[in-house]
């Protein structure tokens, strides 16, 4: 430990700051895998929540051992999420009061899932219900994951932490397209609200996916462009269009549940495997700026001992042209020949080399080479921290603007009963009537104290006045 009287030096301050800098990335390395096993239970209770919504909505008749097994295999997902949990909860670690509040919040929820699956087992809630506590569980583990992309400081880290949080939204999306379809189909009768909520899950997918787009790597966005193209995309258009398009209160095919429940799993896999590569980028990306920061802290200390030994050709010429004699730092080459300096007035041999006019003649084109070099470098450095300023706003602008959305559904709901697709689909059909940005209108949602929504006398639904 350091002496907290000693004098601070300049190579102190240098490789401290260099270690704090490795410091820092390491902890963002451990929030990486906090996400990764976020991610793991979010997808777990995924499976979970669907195959329940199918056991219930079939009254026991289908998913029943499907649903256990997918119990079993949940758990140990669950148990290394409360282990990451414990790694996150001191400061050190970078944890903050938001992250622990939101711990604790997904800890009750976790506490409370084996009485729900209790309550499963005996059929004593509905699907409708099934659904709905599962997802309010998952809603807040994904504003787990948001808590960590919005801290994240490093552009390429931060670019990736946008992604992945949306990708994380629109596979959460589809997991609820999942289970709210397979409670139509299984429980073989359609449902207007129902059927509108699925209509809502599409759009949020599409909406999620277009930001995972921007700020995904081009190699993951051609993946995902890719996929779907593949069979199973078709098909479950063709399922959505039947689900949907079926008048309220029709019959639906019951046998079509587990085809629903498998072409949109396909779907919610596809999702997860560029989760996983998002996370596997994620990790690479941490490493290797630990490794490049461990590397410049070697090269920092070798820059200064280099600094030290061999001070710059100009400061010779400055001493020689006052006439000091201060002395030399060890290992500087010695005086040039007939360097000594004269008496005043006097005039040797080698002394019209250190005269004021001559001083460009001692630098010579070595220090203008450095002096170039280092010009360069300064620029370069310039336009690095200006890119990775731009970098750096772009996510937080994605972040900031999902922040506000949610703000203003929040504010919806809560002063006028709507529930979360109601809130949105007010915002949205307000953006649209008024030809303006979507934010803009949360903004102003939450901004006016006056801004009022009234239902459309056409469709039922609330429009900005």
């Amino acid at each position: 430990m350091s002496d907290p009287a000693a004098p601070l030096s300049v190579s102190t301050l240098v490789l401290r700051a260099k270690q704090h800098e490795i410091d820092a990335v390491r902890h963002l390395a451990s929030r990486v895998e906090l996400v990764d096993a976020i991610g793991q239970l979010i997808q777990a209770l995924q499976r979970e929540r669907g195959a329940s919504s199918i056991f219930l909505a079939s009254q026991g008749q289908r998913f029943a051992d499907v649903r256990l097994a997918i119990v079993a295999e949940t758990r140990p997902v669950e148990a290394r999420l409360r282990e990451a949990f414990g790694l996150h909860v001191e400061p050190a670690q970078g944890a903050t009061a938001k992250s622990l509040s939101l711990m604790a919040w997904a800890l009750l929820g976790l506490d409370a899932l084996e009485a729900l699956r209790t309550q499963i087992e005996r059929q004593a809630l509905s699907a409708h219900d099934s659904v709905a506590a599962f997802s309010h569980l998952i809603a807040g583990l994904i504003e787990l994951v948001f808590h960590v992309a919005d801290g994240a400081a490093l552009p390429s880290v931060s670019r990736l932490l946008v992604a992945i949080l949306h990708l994380v939204q629109a596979q959460e999306a589809a997991g609820q397209e999942r289970a709210v379809g397979a409670l139509l189909y299984a429980s073989g009768q359609s449902s207007e609200a129902h059927q509108q909520r699925v209509l809502h899950l599409i759009d949020a997918q599409e909406r999620s996916l277009q930001v995972f787009a921007e700020f995904a790597e081009p190699a993951l966005r051609a993946r995902w462009e890719q996929q779907q193209l593949a069979p199973s995309v078709a098909k479950l258009e063709r399922l959505r269009r039947t689900l949907c398009a079926v008048r309220p209160g029709a019959m639906l095919d019951s046998n079509l549940s587990d085809t629903w429940f498998d072409v949109c799993t396909d779907r919610i896999n596809e999702l997860w495997q560029l989760q996983l590569e998002l996370v596997k980028r994620l990790r690479e990306d941490c490493e290797a700026r630990i490794l490049d920061a461990q590397q410049d802290l070697q090269d920092s200390k070798g820059l200064l001992r280099r600094l030290r030994d061999n001070p710059p050709a100009r400061t010779h010429a400055v001493d020689r042209f006052f006439g000091m004699s201060a002395p030399r730092p060890p290992g500087t080459a010695a005086d040039p020949p007939g360097g000594s300096i004269p008496p005043p007035g006097g005039r040797a041999a080698g002394w019209a080399a250190t005269t004021p006019d001559a001083v460009p003649a001692v630098l010579g084109t070595p220090m203008g080479a450095e002096s170039t070099s280092l010009l360069d470098l300064l620029q370069a450095q310039s336009a690095r921290m200006a890119g990775m300023e731009v970098e750096l706003d772009a996510a937080r602008r994605a972040l900031n603007e999902r922040k506000v959305i949610e703000r203003a559904k929040g504010m919806l709901m809560a002063r006028l009963g709507m529930n979360e697709e109601e809130a949105f689909r007010a915002l949205q059909k307000t953006s649209m009537d008024q030809n303006r940005r979507l934010l803009d209108v949360a903004e102003a949602t939450l901004s006016l104290p006056d801004f009022a929504f009234t239902p459309s006398p056409s469709r039922g639904e609330k429009t900005a006045r």
